[in-house]
């Protein structure tokens, strides 16, 4: 069981962590400084939430742009949690959090997810979400991204 909040430049170094050791940052986030750069952005947007553990360590975070999806939906643009806290179910608890108090109100939420990560998109099947597209080289040329959307709605 983690705490949830709105994540703060404190964490920035956890934050960048969990990113570049990760299939996605290894794939987007390879360039020295871009992770830090990209994430501080989302601090600066008030957009990242932090899951910090009981010792108040940083274990993993989300990444929301409430209107990132046609301008009406929220977005869930990253999540990452740091290697050794991986396979505890932390990803389903941000995902959880995401869906329940980041969405709260929304009819519908979005993500996308590449080809090279099935693992991620197989959990995202799981817990409702359906593909509804796929966008070739939306991030880089030889990635295809699967444009994902849970229907909140029916949850409530």
């Amino acid at each position: 069981m983690v705490k949830i909040e709105r994540g703060s430049n404190n964490y920035i170094d956890e934050c960048v962590e969990a990113l570049v050791n990760s299939e996605l940052g290894r794939i987007y986030f390879s360039q020295p400084g871009k992770a830090e750069k990209a994430i501080n952005k989302g601090f600066q947007k008030e957009e990242v939430w932090v899951a910090l553990n009981d010792k108040q360590e940083c274990v993993g975070f989300l990444w929301c742009q409430m209107n990132g999806a046609f301008h009406s939906f929220p977005y869930l643009h990253i999540i990452a949690i740091r290697s050794q806290y991986r396979n505890n179910g932390l990803g389903k608890e941000l995902m959880n959090y995401f869906e329940k108090v980041i969405c709260e109100g929304y009819s519908k939420c979005f993500l996308v997810v590449a080809d090279f990560n099935p693992k991620a998109k197989k959990l995202y099947e799981e817990i409702g979400y359906k593909e509804v597209g796929k966008i070739d080289g939306l991030y880089k040329s030889d990635v295809t991204e699967f444009l994902m959307m849970k229907n909140l709605a029916s949850q409530n």
